[in-house]
């Protein structure tokens, strides 16, 4: 399998991403420019995180507006399997890729933790190697990791099953119903705050976030 990560100026995470991929799991990595325009030789696309364009007018907005993104809704659109991680969540909202958005932490302050997620979905493309309702630990780090959506869209994430991870025992900013990664309705498009790049081996303090990148491995 052969993986875009896609990077913007001040994208900081590539690196943990293009391990994960490259190093542990031996496959195809290859990082891919915010003005690329066809995507169409990849199997699957990473948007990692950080802060593009300095999280200027909101975190995610400048990138959205970028050329690589018509590509990657094409990508969507063709079924293949695309994951965005905290200010690639941000990204995929902005860009209208998945519903809701991200807000400020409630306490208005970043926040740096492990914590404890329940996978409330594990029939999507990236939560598949998860058991339902299991309870796993990945680290967050974000100061807008809030996610919030309206009463309709959220009465929709429900009935469609499209709430992958919720918070499980803190809620450390705010988010809607305790959300920590959605999903579209295809299943194939699939955003989260918490890094599961940084939960890969033991010394990092989990493994958990392994299984995640594990569905690369087979070709869905």
């Amino acid at each position: 399998m052969k993986v875009a990560i896609v990077v913007f100026p001040g994208t900081s995470c590539g690196e943990e991403m293009y391990t994960v991929c490259s190093n542990q799991l031996k496959l195809e990595a290859v990082y891919v420019r915010e003005n690329e325009a066809n995507l169409d030789d990849y199997d699957a696309i990473l948007l990692p995180g950080g802060a593009s364009y300095g999280d200027a007018i909101r975190p995610g907005a400048i990138a959205a507006l970028q050329p690589v993104m018509s590509a990657i809704k094409r990508t969507v659109e063709a079924g293949k399997p695309v994951l965005g991680i905290g200010n690639g969540f941000q990204i995929l909202t902005e860009a209208g890729l998945l519903p809701g958005v991200l807000l400020k932490n409630d306490r208005l302050k970043f926040k740096c933790v492990p914590m404890k997620l329940v996978v409330q979905n594990n029939e999507t493309f990236w939560s598949k190697n998860y058991e339902q309702n299991e309870k796993i630990s990945i680290p967050i780090a974000h100061g807008y990791g809030r996610y919030h959506c309206d009463s309709e869209t959220l009465q929709s994430l429900k009935d469609n099953r499209q709430i992958i991870f919720t918070y499980a025992e803190e809620n450390p900013n705010g988010s809607t119903e305790s959300i920590a990664g959605i999903s579209n309705q295809a299943g194939n498009v699939v955003g989260m705050m918490p890094h599961p790049e940084r939960a890969v081996e033991e010394i990092l303090g989990s493994v958990d976030g392994i299984k995640l990148f594990q569905a690369l491995k087979i070709k869905a």
